[in-house]
């Protein structure tokens, strides 16, 4: 008797940030991604699978979780449109009813042991050094930055450099924030020569300006990485490359046929799977049948507070273990579930202003983070600036405070202060 889904059940949890980076995430405007979602698919046979959802990040909310019930497990597993927690949770169950690790439900096993990466997102150069200590304290030799034109990226690179041994690496993602190859080529050739360090630049400029990225990449020599499916393969190849390597997620087929891909053009990836420890888990088990899954997974499940385990997935020498138990192979924590469930995520902030401050004394006054993004892509101040450095701003209850919030709300507000 073939074992079918029986019921589904999602709840909220809201687990916060470790209190090291937690306001940097406020001011970022990602701490809503505290939220998670957890898929819990039972069957007639008495196996239960798990799975999670970054609510505000995801490829893929889950989506009709009615129709996966009355079925086994396997037959919609690799339906990418089930969401993110749903089709994880179905991978778990039928890998626990075979009896089997995930990963022998996706290929033949190529490694035991994938790279890995520590991720942060968008800190001051003083908090890079204090997450770079704690990187390499957890069994870590590799972390992922973003590269910010707010922040001075000279020094954050520098203050990471110095805090951590020589075989360490760093990745720098610029979520094309420089733009164009002329902005791009003097900025990355002075980081490469100056800190050895970098391995890898991943999106300095748009993901779709081919023939800029052609020419970006015959002018450095640090590898650049860019997300698959912006630039199709066939025309990456036929202008000679836009890059050396992918950035690939989404769902599992997705991930699959890319792997696959990139592995048939014999260039590597690295897998950006960002979440709690569960998503951590089923990047293990892509990673470990995916042969070109060469560079570090992405995720950040070192950044919560919890990682909803019983026990935290060690990391030695900047790689961690493909779980061997069925399913996931992972135990989630019921003490943990029941702690950080909640009818609905609070995700409210008090009123703050973000200040940018640049090396020729001029201010850049912001209501909220989002409103950096068009500011700096549409040329509004310089991309490429060393000596600007980042405030978040409390609400001191002033009317000079309160004008300045209503009309950085409006439209940034620059002053030349």
């Amino acid at each position: 008797m073939v074992a079918k889904i029986t019921k589904v059940e999602h709840f909220t949890l809201h687990v916060p940030f470790v209190d090291r980076v937690r306001r940097e995430m406020e001011r970022a405007g990602v701490h809503s991604w505290s939220e998670l979602q957890i898929t819990k698919v039972e069957t007639d046979a008495g196996i239960t699978g798990w799975g999670e959802t970054i609510q505000n990040y995801t490829w893929g909310r889950v989506k009709d979780s009615e129709r996966v019930v009355g079925k086994p497990p396997a037959e919609l597993m690799w339906d990418d449109s089930l969401g993110a927690g749903l089709q994880m949770a179905l991978f778990d169950a039928a890998g626990k009813i075979a009896g089997v690790p995930v990963y022998r439900l996706l290929g033949q096993k190529v490694r035991d042991w994938c790279a890995i990466s520590f991720w942060d997102h968008d800190m001051s150069p003083e908090k890079y050094e204090e997450e770079a200590k704690v990187c390499v304290e957890l069994g870590y030799t590799c972390i992922k930055i973003k590269t910010r034109p707010w922040f001075d990226v000279r020094e954050t690179i520098d203050r990471i450099s110095r805090v951590t041994p020589d075989h360490f690496r760093i990745d720098a993602d610029w979520n094309a924030f420089l733009v164009n190859a002329s902005n791009a080529i003097p900025l990355l050739r002075e980081l490469e020569r100056t800190f050895p360090k970098i391995k890898i630049f991943e999106d300095p400029i748009p993901r779709h300006d081919a023939s800029g990225n052609h020419f970006m990449r015959s002018q450095i020599e640090t590898a650049v990485a860019h997300h698959y499916g912006q630039i199709g393969a066939r025309e990456g190849i036929e202008m000679g490359g836009v890059c050396d390597g992918w950035v690939i997620g989404g769902g599992v087929s997705a991930i699959m046929k890319q792997g696959n891909t990139a592995a048939a053009m014999n260039m590597p990836f690295f897998l950006q799977m960002v979440g709690a420890a569960p998503t951590t888990a089923l990047s293990l088990h892509l990673s470990a049948v995916l042969s070109a899954a060469q560079w570090p997974t992405i995720t950040c499940h070192e950044l919560y507070e919890h990682s909803l385990l019983t026990q935290r997935m060690p990391v030695i020498d900047g790689h961690a273990r493909v779980p061997e138990a069925p399913g996931l192979g992972i135990e989630l924590d019921p003490e943990a579930l029941e702690k950080y469930r909640v009818d609905k995520a609070d995700h409210s902030l008090p009123r703050r202003l973000v200040r940018v401050n640049r090396p020729g004394g001029s201010k850049i006054y912001f209501a909220n983070s989002g409103q950096k993004w068009p500011f700096y892509s549409n040329g509004n101040s310089a991309v490429d600036d060393w000596g600007c450095s980042t405030d978040l701003l409390d609400d001191d209850g002033s009317s000079d405070f309160d004008d300045l919030h209503k009309r950085a709300s409006e439209s940034p507000v620059i002053t030349a202060e």
